[in-house]
């Protein structure tokens, strides 16, 4: 009796763990051993949900190299769009210049036909007394009265003439080196398209390439990005101040004025664009490249400057960093594609590049190649 009972209990307590084993989350099934009354096959481990992996973090090394490539790409975007901005200037510049050839060869073929017109009515007159020349009536004249002025008339025809051809040739020659000139230039136009075209082609693959690498990195590892970039920036800016310059400047603000008028309409030009968007080729006024901030601030200003970086590096006066004052641009990389405009304190406004907007930077944040001045 005592065995039944222990028997009886012995089962009831498998029963229950076999339950209990069953019920517990993530326990594999194939862990519960079959009886012997059940025809079923045991499910499967292969049932049962694996926990998902966490994917490994980007080390920061990594990470440095992805802003390095960055950088490499946006650099090269920049480098393209100062040829876009090259290329779109000297097209303006040809199609004023090509309307003002337009207006003067329309003038010169009207002027041609009054002329044509002219000695046409001349040679009419010429020989309408029965095709004599008057130059032959003045000879076979028998009346002496009429011999002077039959030979002023004659002089002065000859004269009318002379003149008419000698403007006529002249007219004919300007219009044949403006017509001439108008061919040079549209072909100079035509390639100044094509290089247009080719560094916008450029522009966009390079900030297409970008953005796809971007693209690949998690929303963690993009706010990491950021932050070395941060990093990077202040580590720049810190061993540029490092070298004393601001010392400098306030040193030589004693004895100079820190901004003209012009250069500080410029800087308040500038400011008013914080926020804005970076569009390459853009000029205002709802965006800006880096260089179209610059010169639509200065044209603001009173002072019309080059367009593009490299040409405000080559045209503008350059003066020493360390006597920078507010309103003056610094130019940056070996190659003069990037640009910035200082506002004092060892601080820049600048549109950096596509995705950004128009910021204050430290001024040296980014390799200087040097500083101009506009208004010097």
């Amino acid at each position: 009796m005592g065995r039944g009972k222990r028997g009886l209990l012995a089962a009831a307590v498998t029963v229950v763990c076999a339950v209990t084993v069953l019920a517990v989350p993530g326990t594999a099934f194939a862990s519960v051993p079959a009886g012997p009354a059940d025809p079923s096959p045991a499910p499967s481990a292969s049932a049962t949900p694996e926990p998902t992996a966490t994917p490994a973090p980007v080390p920061d090394a990594e990470l440095e190299k992805v802003r390095a490539q960055l950088d490499g790409l946006y650099h090269d975007a920049a480098v393209a769009t100062d040829a876009y901005n090259a290329a779109e200037e000297k097209t303006r510049k040809q199609s004023l210049q090509l309307a003002r050839l337009e207006k003067r060869t329309d003038a010169a073929r009207q002027k041609l036909a009054e002329l044509k017109d002219q000695a046409g009515a001349a040679a009419r007159a010429q020989y309408r007394d029965s095709g004599m020349p008057p130059m032959a009536r003045f000879l076979l004249s028998d009346n002496p009265e009429h011999f002077a002025d039959g030979a002023g008339t004659l002089l002065n025809g000859a004269r009318a003439t002379k003149k008419l051809i000698t403007e006529t040739d002249r007219v004919e020659r300007e219009l044949k080196r403006d017509t001439d000139d108008a061919a040079a230039r549209w072909k100079k136009l035509e390639r100044d398209r094509k290089d247009k075209a080719a560094a916008q082609k450029t522009i966009q693959a390079r900030i297409k390439d970008a953005e796809k690498l971007e693209s690949r990195l998690e929303k963690k590892e993009k706010e990491r990005l950021a932050e070395l970039e941060r990093q990077a920036a202040r580590k720049a800016q810190t061993a540029w101040l490092d070298t004393g310059v601001l010392k400098k400047e306030a040193d030589a603000a004693k004895a100079t004025v820190t901004a003209t008028s012009a250069g500080a309409k410029a800087v308040a030009f500038a400011t008013a664009q914080l926020g804005k968007p970076y569009v390459w080729g853009a000029e205002g006024p709802d965006s800006f490249d880096c260089s179209g901030l610059t010169s639509q601030a200065w044209a603001d200003a009173g002072t019309p400057i080059p367009r593009t970086s490299q040409e405000q590096w080559k045209q503008l006066p350059h003066v020493d960093v360390t006597e920078m004052r507010p309103g003056d641009l610094v130019i940056y990389f070996a190659d003069a594609t990037h640009v910035g405009m200082y506002v004092g304190d060892g601080k820049i406004i600048h549109a950096p590049r596509p995705g950004r907007t128009v910021t204050v930077a430290g001024a040296g944040t980014m390799p200087i190649l040097g500083v101009v001045r506009p208004d010097a």
